[in-house]
């Protein structure tokens, strides 16, 4: 155990992923969603109209 706390305060950065970078990632896959969802509403809307070119 003592081993372990030893190693511990030699390495303190064991890369673990902060807040901050969760939160970027999830506005990131919000933003992507919401993208990819306006899309799919415009393709479904204009799907009509554009068949007839």
């Amino acid at each position: 155990m003592q081993e372990r706390l030893e190693e511990a305060a030699r390495h303190p950065d064991r890369g673990d992923i902060s807040i901050t970078t969760v939160i970027i990632w999830l506005a990131a896959v919000a933003g992507a969603v919401t993208i990819a969802g306006t899309i799919a509403v415009v393709i479904a809307k204009y799907n009509g109209k554009l068949t007839g070119l």
